[in-house]
């Protein structure tokens, strides 16, 4: 018997149905139909007002009381609860969880201690002029790739982008699309983003074979995304005001960042290192105060409480559907869908699987992190049926996600770019042209690529 066959024996419960992938069903649904709900409303940011991790309560709930109904064998409370918990404190979640914590604190210093001004407005005093929309998107990329955060990133960028739309005769919604895609495609290969961290975690990859795994998708889409911004920036001459750069050594923590982690180096040293280079950095060459530092870090843990708690959280959902055979029944039925348009079950047929349903969950949660997360354990199931490596799946779950995120008029991103343009959050996604080319051009290749 094959490996995968085995693996997906053990996810098989004996009285397993579709019953199984309720409680699922009910967090996407409560989640999403909130944020409709809420947005129909006319509340701003409708999508974001109810937390992930409230709203998978719920669904655990749910999966509680099906766990005694689809067992073989009477199941006590106390038990289900114990799987539970065995799921929340799973080897893989809590080192996740310790990563997005490291991560946030690293972000939170450097941000504190000026940093990111400083690598915007380098990047920005030797672009020429003609290539400021092309120049927006690659500082957007090479920020969020430092920092690991798309929001972050549009939101140091997008009010510097802004002011540059006064100097030139192109469409405001084209520079916003410029910079959300460059914060896609940072976020989307930086190897502190918790995109990266929940893809390669679940899917038992290493970080820097993921990272080029990446390359091979983003850089292509990128090229022609930078061509297409330098043809329009040509025949639409801008002038950038000269901006001053006051320490260019403040850049040098997110610089050490990229650098040893691309090394290999083990992430927990490569967060720290970052954390306390920023902060000495700060202190000796600009005007951050050293006694800060405890604050900032622990600012940096608050903004990833969230994605923390919804992290254990799922965990513990993900082994109650597990024990109960809802796994092994998403993973049929994905197939069976797959097997409609392809007969015969490849390598390349997996792949398909693993990105329509990483791509198909962010639809609808509007978050490429929760739908990684979400889709994790399915996905490494179909990645082991088709002999798929490990960062080839983790990189088609982050890559696909992505692309959704940057699709979606109801996601952060948009939200926050249209909010700081001023226009339409249709209009930014519309012009986030990033995302559509990646589609294409990881289409193809995975149908080139077998392995």
């Amino acid at each position: 018997m094959s490996e995968s066959t085995n693996g997906f024996d053990e996810l098989t419960h004996p009285n397993s149905s579709g019953l199984a992938i309720l409680p699922l069903l009910l967090f996407v649904l409560i989640f999403l139909g909130t944020g409709v709900w809420l947005h129909i409303q006319g509340v701003e940011f409708a999508f974001y007002q109810l937390p992930a991790p409230v709203a998978i309560i719920p669904a655990i709930i749910l999966a509680l009381c099906l766990d005694k109904y689809l067992a073989s064998r009477p199941i006590k409370l106390e038990n289900s609860l114990t799987t539970l918990i065995e799921g929340m404190g799973n080897d893989k979640v809590i080192t996740m969880c310790l990563i997005y914590l490291l991560a946030g604190a690293f972000s939170s210093v450097a941000q504190a201690t000026g940093g990111v001004d400083v690598m915007v407005n380098l990047g920005l005093q030797f672009i020429p002029a003609p290539l400021v929309i092309a120049g927006l998107f690659l500082i957007s990329a090479l920020i969020a790739t430092a920092m690991g955060t798309s929001m972050g990133t549009i939101g140091a960028i997008a009010p510097i982008a802004v002011g540059i739309v006064g100097n030139v005769s192109i469409d405001p919604a084209i520079i916003a699309g410029a910079v959300v895609g460059g914060a896609i495609f940072g976020d989307n290969l930086s190897l502190i983003s918790d995109t990266t961290i929940a893809s390669t975690k679940t899917q038992g990859a290493e970080l820097k074979d993921k990272f080029y795994e990446n390359l091979i998708f983003a850089i292509p889409a990128a090229l022609i995304c930078i061509a297409l911004y330098a043809f329009i920036g040509f025949n639409n001459p801008a002038e950038i005001s000269s901006l001053e750069v006051s320490n260019i050594w403040l850049g040098l923590p997110y610089l050490l960042v990229i650098i040893l982690a691309v090394m290999g180096v083990n992430v927990f040293l490569v967060l720290l290192l970052g954390t306390v280079l920023s902060a000495l950095t700060g202190s000796l060459l600009g005007d951050y105060q050293l006694s800060l530092v405890g604050k900032d870090i622990f600012t940096g843990f608050s903004n990833m409480q969230e994605i923390f708690l919804l992290s254990m959280l799922i965990g513990g959902l993900s082994e109650l559907m597990k024990r109960q055979g809802g796994l092994g029944y998403l993973v049929g039925k994905i197939n069976q869908l797959v097997h409609v348009f392809s007969k015969k079950s490849s390598s390349s047929t997996n792949q398909v699987a693993i990105a329509s349903l990483a791509f198909t969950t962010n639809l609808a949660v509007a978050n490429n992190t929760v739908a990684i997360i979400v889709t994790g354990d399915t996905a490494k199931q179909l990645a082991q049926e088709g002999n798929i490596e490990p960062k080839r799946s983790a990189s088609l779950l982050d890559v696909f996600s992505c692309i959704a995120q940057g699709l979606v008029p109801y996601g952060a991103q948009a939200l926050l770019a249209a909010a700081t343009f001023g226009i339409s959050p249709l209009d930014v996604v519309a012009n986030v042209w990033y995302c559509m080319i990646l589609a294409v051009v990881s289409i193809v290749v995975v149908k080139l690529r077998k392995s």
